[in-house]
């Protein structure tokens, strides 16, 4: 049988040289395959279209193919995630399954077993496979199906959580109910989890890309079962109704380990419970991940290459404040210097760096930390948040006696910053000082790479935005979103931050000092360069990165 790599030589996509160095054996093939694909000379999905020729079967790309949704529904959601097959067409009595490993003759049986139909297998590249699956086999059906199982159980049982315990067998419907909902919504690259109460249902909300959706609708009498289930996966008092409460969870998923972390909040018709899913892989992040824009980029580098001095990050919750904290942490982090954090809670857990969590009822508040920390030799401080006058002073002063401090603080742009200093008590001069650069920042959806449309905007409509088009040269080509399988059919997939970045110059210094106005400063910094979370983003719609409509919706 010809081999991969004779296949790969024959398409031009390998030197013919390549075939001296390998043997005879399928190991060596394979071998020599892994490495032309670790050094990027070829492509996952070229590898699997040859081992699809290889074989005598057809190769599939799943985010073009039409997939059957009634092929997809006729296999049981839990025996498609089991062997990661994906029913892609019924032909007569035939089902045309996609595989990744068309050799698995488990998995060919099991789905021949299931659909009483031939089975008949196609070859697709493993990471197209999970991203279809992600797509098409979701957990909808299934969840319906546990909240019948759960209901029927409740009318046994008066008080739902009397059937939750810290026991509680892995099979029982609560559990897998909860299980589901969770893995779901990591499936999903939903960044919360709501699961809120009403006055006749149990309402499941994710929201995915800055927005919520409704997932799921439930019965009411489900709600204390599952409640108290979170409430135990994350260790919070399951006795305690009255006042809200903070946890954690970790679960595995697709090999992975997913860190949640857990609010709980009484209202009217019960605790309503919000996860927050905390995916370590943001952490993995570049610098250059974070698409700073020529401008913003240089300066950002010339601030956190300093050895001293405070960058602030500010924004509203939710607007990516963390990752770029961890991003930059994750640049500036060596083994012959010492980093050292202080968080409320410790969103993700880094390698090589000190982390410490607040624990007020302890004592261990932002402040008290800092100041044991500053006595513990650090090159470099990340103070999760700025909330009151002794943090911030404590972090000013850290600044100037050579640390390089980088926080957060909740103002809307990047001028406010050194007016909100200044309101918490702390000197201008010191402000100005101590002071490096702030940036402000905000989560756009970005738009789908496959669906997006062109179009022509109209000039007048542009000017009046106020995004920085001034109307003295043609309008660019923008984009906007259409909708396809590969985005759920919302046109964004994904998201793209838009930045402010305002390095603290002389003339912003000496302002700061004489106690301006926070739109006195703006205007300096923009002068100066500076260009704003609107500016910013229409630089980034230009770019095909997200449209008009999402920067409106993110920038006031």
């Amino acid at each position: 049988m010809i081999s991969l790599a004779e296949i790969l030589v024959l398409r031009g996509l390998m030197p013919i040289e390549s075939l001296d160095s390998v043997g005879s054996s399928a190991a060596s093939d394979e071998f020599l395959i892994s490495e032309l694909t670790g050094a990027g000379k070829v492509t996952e999905a070229q590898v699997a279209s040859a081992r699809a020729a290889q074989l005598g079967i057809p190769f599939v790309e799943l985010a073009d193919y039409p997939v059957d949704r009634l092929a997809v529904e006729m296999v049981p959601t839990a025996l498609l995630r089991r062997h990661e097959v994906l029913p892609i067409q019924v032909d007569g009595n035939r089902l045309i399954i996609a595989m990744a490993d068309p050799g698995d003759v488990i998995a060919l049986d099991d789905v021949r077993a299931s659909v009483q139909l031939m089975v008949h297998p196609v070859l697709a590249e493993q990471a197209d496979l999970r991203a279809a699956l992600a797509r098409f086999v979701r957990s909808d059906g299934e969840l319906n199906d546990l909240t019948s199982a759960i209901v029927d159980e409740s009318s046994e049982v008066d008080n739902m959580s009397l059937q939750v315990s810290e026991a509680s067998d892995d099979d029982a419907p609560v559990v897998r109910f909860v299980n589901l909902l969770i893995s779901q919504g990591i499936q999903d690259h939903a960044s919360d989890i709501h699961i809120e109460p009403g006055e006749h249902e149990l309402m499941v909300r994710y929201r995915i890309d800055g927005v919520l959706h409704v997932m799921q609708r439930a019965p009411k009498n489900i709600q204390n079962g599952v409640i108290s289930r979170l409430k135990i996966m994350s260790d919070i008092d399951i006795a305690e109704r009255r006042k809200p409460q903070d946890g954690r969870m970790s679960v595995r998923h697709a090999d992975r380990q997913i860190d949640l972390r857990v609010a709980t909040l009484p209202t009217v018709w019960g605790e309503k419970v919000v996860m927050r899913i905390l995916d370590n892989t943001n952490t993995a992040m570049s610098i250059d991940q974070l698409q700073l824009l020529p401008r913003n980029a240089e300066v950002f580098k010339a601030s956190y290459t300093k050895p001293n001095g405070m960058i602030l990050v500010t924004g509203p919750t939710g607007s990516g404040k963390s990752t770029t904290l961890y991003t930059t942490l994750k640049a500036v982090a060596r083994p012959e210097i010492n980093v050292i954090t202080v968080e409320d809670p410790v969103e993700y857990r880094m390698p090589g760096i000190n982390q410490v969590q607040v624990n007020p009822k302890a004592g261990l508040t932002f402040a008290s930390a800092l100041r044991s920390i500053l006595r513990s030799d650090p090159d470099v401080v990340l103070l999760g948040e700025i909330r009151d006058h002794e943090t911030a002073q404590i972090a000013i002063e850290a600044s100037l006696t050579g640390h390089l401090v980088l926080s957060t603080l909740h103002t809307n742009d990047a001028p406010s910053a050194i007016t909100r200093l200044i309101e918490m008590d702390i000197e201008p001069f010191l402000v100005g000082s101590a002071l490096d650069s702030v940036m402000a920042q905000r989560l756009a959806r970005r738009l789908c790479d496959r669906c997006k449309t062109a179009y022509q905007p109209n000039p007048q409509d542009l000017i009046h935005l106020g995004l920085g088009y001034d109307g003295s040269v043609a309008p660019p080509t923008l984009f906007a979103p259409a909708g396809c399988s590969a985005c759920s059919n919302t046109g964004y997939r994904g998201r793209v931050a838009l930045h402010e970045i305002m390095p603290v110059s002389e003339e912003i210094e000496r302002l700061t000092v004489s106690r301006a106005s926070s739109l006195e400063i703006k205007q300096t910094a923009v002068a100066q360069g500076m260009s704003t979370l609107r500016v910013d983003g229409w630089d980034k719609a230009r770019l095909g990165l997200t449209s008009i409509e999402e920067i409106l919706r993110v920038v006031a």
